[in-house]
């Protein structure tokens, strides 16, 4: 049985990677087919400490630092498996861990939950440093479309493609059925970060309603550099304030009722660092019809034109063309919520991406 370490990001914060390492850690799939020990990448312990520097994330990371060695000298693994950052203040904290498994000859493999390489390689210290740490270790990415942001440094026969999965909380396939007088509800899930598309959105319902579409929007999640301040004036600027709403965090049961009450699931995103939304497969799962961009992974995850619609980014009328679409054609919204819940379940479950991310381990 392979001996394998895994330096995994666990919750909190709650993230697409942390979200994937507790998936991979809870599984009983991958922990009875590989001899499994783990470390806790867990730098930043909230959202607000993403991003900043700090003494407590240095001595955090000296006692990450510490384990690794200790892991490394008592139990000697012959692979280790790390959540890599490829860009900013984190990645040059990561090749401190490279370097440490280099030097002890431990085959590295790193999942990749970020982009970003290929537009830092232009400095000299950077490029050095990506042909350092991706030099002999195997990528798994989510997606075909995020290769030619390595591709420089990192030759296809050692990249392996694993898609994240989700578990099932829907049951399956739930045709929408609500009174025809009620108004078409959007649903808009991430946390208020500009990039992801707030305003784009906010600006897309300013023209459904010039049109007289009837429809309202929810959007749900934490502030980020947009405030809920912000958010209302923008709003109150677009004369949607009978339309649109700010709903602010839901977890658990009130976030799947706020899936449950949507019709349409829309996510604009032009944020650079995204890759494959865990939230899109959440709306897929839960039988929505997605309108999204073209962006990071999301092409493998939208098929345009069957589970949903691809929109050029920060294009507020094509948005809104398509949004009006869905609105007026229910069968549609039906067609392609079901079409959507069948590619999650082909694709994008729990127990495939299990599968998936033991073979690659085990190929390794």
């Amino acid at each position: 049985m392979k001996n394998i370490l895994f330096i995994l990001h666990l919750p909190p914060p709650v993230h697409g990677s942390s979200i994937v390492g507790q998936t991979i850690k809870n599984s009983t799939l991958i922990n009875s087919s590989l001899d499994c020990r783990y470390i806790s990448y867990l730098i930043s312990s909230t959202i607000d400490e993403i991003g900043k520097m700090s003494f407590l994330k240095i001595y955090r990371f000296l006692i990450v630092w510490s384990r690794l060695l200790v892991e490394i000298i008592k139990h000697k693994p012959e692979v280790c498996y790390l959540t890599l950052t490829s860009r900013g203040a984190a990645f040059y904290k990561d090749v401190l861990l490279v370097a440490t498994l280099r030097f002890f000859r431990i085959k590295r493999v790193y999942h990749l939950h970020n982009k970003g390489v290929s537009q830092n390689n232009s400095k000299k210290l950077n490029n050095i440093l990506y042909r350092y740490v991706f030099n002999d270790a195997d990528i798994i990415l989510l997606s075909n479309q995020l290769y030619h942001d390595i591709e420089a440094y990192v030759p296809q026969s050692r990249v392996h493609i694993c898609p994240n999965g989700i578990e099932d909380t829907s049951g399956n396939f739930k045709p929408r059925l609500f009174p025809k007088e009620r108004p078409v509800k959007i649903l808009f899930l991430s946390n208020l970060i500009e990039s992801k598309g707030v305003f784009v959105l906010i600006d897309a319902c300013s023209i459904l309603r010039q049109k007289g579409i009837n429809f309202e929007c929810d959007f749900i999640g934490a502030e980020g550099n947009l405030n809920a301040a912000q958010f209302n004036e923008r709003v109150r600027q677009n004369q949607l304030s009978t339309k649109v709403r700010f709903l602010g965090k839901k977890y658990g049961k009130e976030k799947q009722e706020a899936f449950a009450d949507a019709e349409i699931f829309a996510f604009p995103t032009y944020y650079s660092n995204e890759c494959f939304p865990l939230v899109l497969l959440e709306a897929m799962c839960d039988s929505l019809p997605v309108v999204t961009t073209f962006e990071g992974g999301i092409q493998d995850i939208v098929e345009d034109g069957m589970t949903g619609f691809l929109v050029p980014q920060k294009n507020a009328e094509v948005l809104a063309e398509k949004l009006e679409a869905l609105i007026k054609n229910s069968e549609l919204r039906q067609l392609m919520g079901k079409a959507g819940r069948q590619k999650y379940e082909n694709e994008f479950t729990l127990n495939k991406f299990e599968h998936r991310m033991k073979e690659i381990l085990e190929q390794i």
